[in-house]
């Protein structure tokens, strides 16, 4: 059998995707087990993490497995050893790898020579794992997101374009908010055209939508355009004035750090009514411990 990996929502199918998140929920209510007795998950980060390496690492340990820290500092791909190479090395030592990096096209190589399952922990295009939390949150506190509409408001970023597969994925409409020049990836949108909807303001965006998502206006390594896109995106501020704009029992969420007073207002964030964002962090445990369950069985 074909080794399987989790690069993006598309590498499952919707029916995966849902037995995955059940899992999850199933889970959060049982989390020690031994299930990966003897595992050991390597854990490569190229990029700074706090909810990422906590979940991955806690959620081995909960299963009874092990994971291994891997900074550019620690190994020789910070010294130029090629992908390949690595991919090949690492993955005949340990059991599961995940890969937070820049280039998707990193991952694909490193997935391409992997002989075992590679997870995508974010890289600039994609942050599937976020999307498998912010799911299973939404299907706890409202049940089932098909049919729902959910706006994304801000940047056209790598969680904007993993909400655009999730829309795909879990079958919701998505309205994208975001100024011109800001947009997610055209192909993704030509694609999903018959779902995704992009447009300039945030009011008709959010307008009906039973959840809202943002996330900060410069992601990682683009702090040097910080100052510069305050002001292109001033307007999309995600408040109170915003949500009142959506349905009635609207959800907000945000991947997290967030920049209180900027792309969420501080008051949004603490406000029990709308924000879970708490309980999504919590749920990037979970639902990573489910996709390794699936990956490894």
């Amino acid at each position: 059998m074909a080794t399987r990996h989790f690069l993006s929502l598309l590498d499952l199918s919707p029916a995966e995707l849902q037995a995955v998140i059940q899992r999850a929920i199933a889970l959060k209510k049982t989390p020690l087990n031994q299930q990966f007795s003897g595992k050991v998950l390597s854990m490569i980060f190229e990029k700074s993490s706090t909810r990422t390496r906590i979940s991955f690492e806690a959620g081995m340990a909960q299963m009874g497995g092990s994971a291994i820290f891997l900074s550019p500092r620690d190994t020789q791909l910070g010294r130029g050893e090629p992908i390949e190479d690595s991919a090949r090395v690492i993955s005949s030592m340990t059991d599961i790898i995940m890969l937070r990096t820049f280039a998707h096209e990193t991952i694909e190589t490193f997935a391409d020579y992997s002989s075992v399952p590679v997870i995508n922990a974010l890289t600039d295009s994609l942050h599937p794992c976020q999307l498998l939390a912010d799911m299973q949150t939404f299907e706890e506190h409202r049940g089932s997101i098909q049919g729902k509409k959910v706006a994304w408001i801000g940047d056209g970023n790598n969680m904007c374009q993993s909400y655009i597969n999730a829309a795909k994925q879990f079958d919701f409409t998505l309205s994208i908010a975001c100024p011109e020049g800001f947009e997610p990836c055209a192909d993704m949108l030509a694609s999903n055209s018959e779902r995704v909807r992009v447009m300039s303001s945030a009011e008709a965006a959010v307008s009906e939508a039973h959840l809202v998502v943002t996330d900060v206006w410069a992601s990682m390594g683009q702090e040097d355009q910080q100052s510069e896109r305050l002001s292109q995106f001033a307007p999309y501020q995600v408040n109170h004035h915003l949500m009142a704009n959506a349905a009635k029992d609207a959800l907000f969420m945000h991947c997290l750090p967030a920049h209180r007073g900027e792309e969420v207002s501080h008051e949004l964030l603490e406000d029990p009514k709308y924000s879970v964002v708490w309980d999504e962090a919590e749920n990037r445990l979970h639902a990573q411990k489910a996709l390794m369950e699936f990956l490894l069985s």
